[in-house]
């Protein structure tokens, strides 16, 4: 299926399949159905639910700084949902325009949200669910399903993840250089944000003085991700929750679609060797798709990730 994704010349470049999107992507949706999941440390998720009644589950996982309804979401939401699927989009912490009740806020192995979410979406009588998720949400799926292991519930069918930055320093590595400062800036921005919010509510836990000298995730993860989840420092948090060493323990089908010219991903992000990728988990590595991109512009409005995702599930239910 990798080869088969051939965008026009214009959109052979990661840079613009990543930023383009964001910018120009419009998905016409009904409004979701909203609902507020309490956690056990009393504090809450906000979950969008597309129901039609069926009895097969999605549940989408949105990445850094995202929440249930970008673009990404809504149009994979979408697809779905013609095909016969209920939908769960849930936000993580501090996302989707509410903040976050405890001090702690979001991370890439914060499995236990998605483990709740998975729980509570299961506890409505669906007979199949499978789970799919962007980025950031990628890692913490294909994360979560290795920490499941032989345990994994019988009605998970398969995963498909987008995206993924499994091995998390190099991904921090790569959004370091220079050529990525855009990003990093823009993710900066919004997470200064959280961080002054934090501040006021937890003056003893969180201090945004300096924060505009952060430059990179080294150094955000170090001040404030791995402090406030119980890590040592930035290269703790980083080995504990990367996928790429768990990806081995997965026990469902489950696909990762990297592409190449992803500029937030490092070589790393790539495996191939089967001793790494274990016996369930395999990736399609496109030329192109950028991060997040994979920009088609068919009459019916899929892009082809979302064809993908259609296409591997025809394979494992």
């Amino acid at each position: 299926m990798a080869h088969q994704y051939r965008p026009p010349h214009w959109l052979r470049s990661g840079h613009v399949q990543s930023i383009w999107p964001a910018l120009f992507r419009k998905v016409p949706l009904q409004d979701p159905e909203t609902e507020v999941l309490p956690t056990d440390d009393k504090d809450e998720l906000h979950l969008d639910w597309h129901r039609q009644g069926n009895s097969r589950l999605a549940i989408i996982s949105h990445g850094l700084e995202g929440h249930s309804r970008r673009p990404y979401v809504l149009g994979l939401t979408r697809a779905l949902l013609a095909e016969g699927w209920d939908v769960l989009a849930w936000n993580f912490r501090s996302c989707g325009g509410v903040m976050n009740i405890q001090p702690r806020f979001y991370h890439s192995g914060a499995t236990e949200d998605l483990r709740r979410v998975v729980d509570h979406g299961m506890s409505q009588d669906y007979k199949s669910v499978f789970l799919s998720g962007f980025s950031m949400g990628g890692n913490l799926t294909l994360l979560y399903l290795a920490q499941q292991g032989e345990c994994v519930d019988s009605r998970i069918c398969g995963a498909v993840a987008y995206s993924v930055p499994c091995d998390l320093a190099g991904s921090a590595d790569k959004l370091a250089l220079p050529s990525r400062k855009i990003y990093m800036r823009r993710f900066l921005k919004d997470l200064r944000v959280k961080m002054a919010e934090k501040a006021q509510t937890f003056p003893n836990l969180v201090d945004v003085s300096g924060f505009d000298a952060i430059q990179d995730f080294h150094q955000f993860d170090d001040r404030y991700t791995a402090p406030l989840h119980g890590f040592e420092n930035a290269a703790d948090y980083w080995a504990q929750c990367s996928a790429l060493g768990r990806l081995k323990d997965i026990r469902v089908p489950a696909l990762m679609v990297n592409a190449a010219d992803d500029p937030f991903l490092s070589p790393s992000c790539f495996p191939e060797s089967p001793s790494i990728l274990g016996a369930h988990v395999r990736i399609d590595a496109p030329k192109w798709g950028g991060h997040v991109g994979f920009v088609e512009h068919g009459r019916d409005g899929y892009y082809w990730s979302e064809r993908r995702a259609l296409a591997f599930l025809q394979g494992v239910e």
